[in-house]
Parts: structure tokens; C-alpha cells; sequence
């Protein structure tokens, strides 16, 4: 039996605690210092922008196909097991687009995604205003309209995944704080890791370190240490007495990287600011901001105006610092230590690809297969 511990029980650590569940032959505990669903993923939108980035290649793209084709078979499989529903929007994502001379590319992307086995949608202004007469006439001279792009709520989902690998036997320990891992050793190789914590000694095979801006401390014994360093994003929840155009159309929509996304019972998330540190590594919410956001998704949709604020809040996203987003590899120095972390603004998105990677990497170590 290979003893696992995956440190972090953010979405991205309860996705690869519960795709590691599928494998009998693993032992699997989750550490974290505070509940599931907090940090992070408790601050995230849950925007699922996959088909309409203007990623096209690479390993970019490769994960964000990966978790949209995942999410289309984890959320009933969740769902199933969970016993209880997730918020998932199947309606896709309307992007606003308020440059004539940008719509050849998204033209061309439009062509790229068919060839790719996906579909987006070009909307000309007549079209647009029809199909969303919620949106300003003077905003939007055309859109573009991803229907296979989605949105989850990521509370939920992290909390239906912590449900779901519990009752396929994996063990969760929150309120343990890791303070280090210790390697032993034999004939000069790495054997097992002791992770000591504030609620006692823990040994693995295999550490997976999901901690997000925790990554770093943890890191600190490898030969390079990662660096992520926090940025800070506030939202809003909104109440309006009837939803927005049309009741039985509630996509996603996003302009000038402000999204509104529907809820239900006409309330609304609108997000999310993007505020970096100072030289001094700190970062505090700026309420203009986020004054900032409102108005611009005012400016969209006008009704947004007579909506009542039901709660704002804001959360740390943890962004390598002088590398791509996100970082899943060994850490230097270690054989049996994985970096699964740094997703920026795309946990959610690319949590399912993240823990298939780990998975794979793992299977074939360990010739789970």
C-alpha cells in the first residue's frame, strides 16, 4: 500500500484527493490548516473560460480541454455520490467585445476552435441586444458567445469532492498546520517523508503539495524553493428583484475582465479586481476597486443599478513569481514530493486537468496501471 498525503484541501487539493480515490491500492490523507473551501477557492467566481481564451496550443490549451470534457462527467458523477446538487451553469459564457478592428481574431479563433472540435459564436449587435436585451445598447458593438464554456460554484464543488473521496475511504484532517516535511532515507534515496503538523507526525510515500500561497514555506527545504506570491481579488453578490433579459437565457457575461454571473432567484456575483502586492509583498483591498467593478458592470447592464449589495468579500489567488501559472512538478531536491500549486486566476478551471496530471505521474511511478 503507497501512503499518500496531499497538503491543501482547496479545490485543486480535494480534486486530486478524489481522482487518487480511484486507485485502490493508495492510502490517501488530506492536510489542511483551516476547512475545505477556504482562501482561495471560497473567494473564486468559478468562471470556466476554456473554449473562448485565446489559448489555442500547447499545454495551455491541452488542460483547459482536459477539465471542460472532465467536468462534463465529474459533476453527475459528484452529484450522484454527494447526494446533493452543484451549482453548474451550462449556458456558456457571452464575452462583450467593444473593438470592431478585434474581430478578426476572434473571428479566427472561431475557426480554430471548429477544427478543434469546439464551437464559438460571433454575435453581431442586432443579434446580441435580441438575445441579451439586458445589455446596453452603447456597449457591445458585437460578442462572442462560448455555449460550451461553463461556470460552478466552487464552494460547493470543493465540498461535494471532499464528500465524495471521503466515502472512497480517503482521510481529511483539518486544523493541521504542516510546519515541516523530513525526508528519510536509505541507501542515499528518499524513502518516505514525515510531515510534522500542529495536530501530530504524519508519514507518506508520496507528498503532494496543493497549498496555493502555503506552497512556499513548504518549498523552503528544496533546492529551488517556489515563489507565489499573493494577489488579491474582491467581489460582489448582488439581489435584483427579477433576473436580467431573458429568465431562461442566464449565461455568464464578461467584458473588460468584469464578470456578472447568475446565481439564481435574480442574485449575481460581479467580479473580480486584480490588486498586486507592494514592494513590501503586502496587498490590502482598495474599496475603489471594487467601486471600480460595479460600475463597469453597471455600465453593461443598467438594471444592475437597482440591485442590492448583499455581501462583498476578497481572497489571495497565489501567482508564481518569474514563471507560468501553474507549477505542477517534483520539487528539486526531492524524489517523492509533487507541486501541484500557483494556479493564479484558473483553480477552478484547471483543477480536473491538474489532478489527471498528478494521477498519471503518479500511476506511472508507482505502475499503478
Amino acid at each position: 500500500m503507497t501512503h499518500v498525503v496531499v497538503v491543501g484541501c482547496g479545490v485543486v487539493g480535494a480534486a486530486i484527493a478524489y481522482e487518487l480515490s480511484q486507485f485502490p491500492d493508495l492510502s490517501i490523507t488530506v492536510l489542511d490548516r483551516q476547512p475545505p473551501a477556504q482562501a482561495a477557492t471560497g473567494a473564486a467566481l468559478g468562471v470556466l473560460m476554456g473554449v473562448i481564451s485565446q489559448k489555442v496550443k500547447g499545454n495551455a490549451w491541452r488542460m483547459r480541454q482536459a477539465s471542460l470534457q472532465r467536468y462534463e462527467t465529474l459533476i453527475p458523477e459528484l452529484e450522484a455520490i454527494a447526494q446533493h446538487p452543484i451549482p453548474y451553469n451550462r449556458q456558456g459564457i457571452l464575452m462583450l467585445c467593444f473593438d470592431a478592428e478585434a474581430l478578426p481574431r476572434w473571428q479566427q479563433l472561431a475557426e480554430t476552435r471548429q477544427t478543434q472540435g469546439w464551437q464559438l459564436e460571433i454575435w453581431n449587435q442586432e443579434k446580441l441586444h435580441f438575445r441579451c436585451p439586458q445589455i446596453n445598447p452603447e456597449k457591445g458593438l458585437a460578442a462572442i458567445y462560448s455555449p460550451q464554456d461553463r461556470q460552478v460554484d466552487p464552494t460547493a464543488l470543493t465540498l461535494a469532492l471532499v464528500k465524495a473521496a471521503r466515502a472512497k475511504g480517503v482521510t481529511f484532517h483539518f486544523e493541521a498546520q504542516v510546519l515541516a516535511l523530513e525526508s528519510e532515507s536509505a541507501d542515499g534515496l528518499q524513502t518516505s517523508q514525515q510531515i510534522q503538523t500542529t495536530a501530530g507526525k504524519f508519514s507518506a510515500d508520496w507528498v503532494l503539495i496543493a497549498a496555493g500561497l502555503g506552497s512556499t514555506l513548504l518549498t523552503q527545504a528544496g533546492i529551488q524553493p517556489v515563489d507565489i506570491r499573493p494577489v488579491l481579488g474582491q467581489a460582489l453578490q448582488l439581489q435584483l428583484e427579477h433576473p436580467l433579459g431573458d429568465r431562461h437565457f442566464q449565461p455568464v457575461i464578461t467584458g473588460d475582465d468584469i464578470h456578472i454571473v447568475p446565481l439564481s432567484n435574480g442574485q449575481y456575483w460581479i467580479g473580480a479586481t486584480v490588486e498586486f502586492p507592494n514592494d513590501a509583498g503586502e496587498v490590502s483591498a482598495d474599496s475603489a476597486q471594487l467601486e471600480g467593478v460595479l460600475e463597469g458592470a453597471i455600465a453593461f447592464c443598467p438594471a444592475l443599478a437597482q440591485a442590492k449589495i448583499l455581501k462583498t468579500w476578497s481572497g489571495l489567488r497565489p501567482r508564481p513569481y518569474g514563471r507560468p501559472a501553474p507549477i505542477i512538478e517534483p520539487l528539486s531536491g526531492y524524489t517523492n514530493v509533487t507541486l501541484a500549486t500557483g494556479h493564479y486566476r484558473n483553480g477552478v478551471l484547471l483543477a480536473p486537468a491538474t489532478a489527471q496530471a498528478v494521477c498519471k505521474l503518479l500511476a506511472k511511478r508507482e505502475h499503478l496501471y
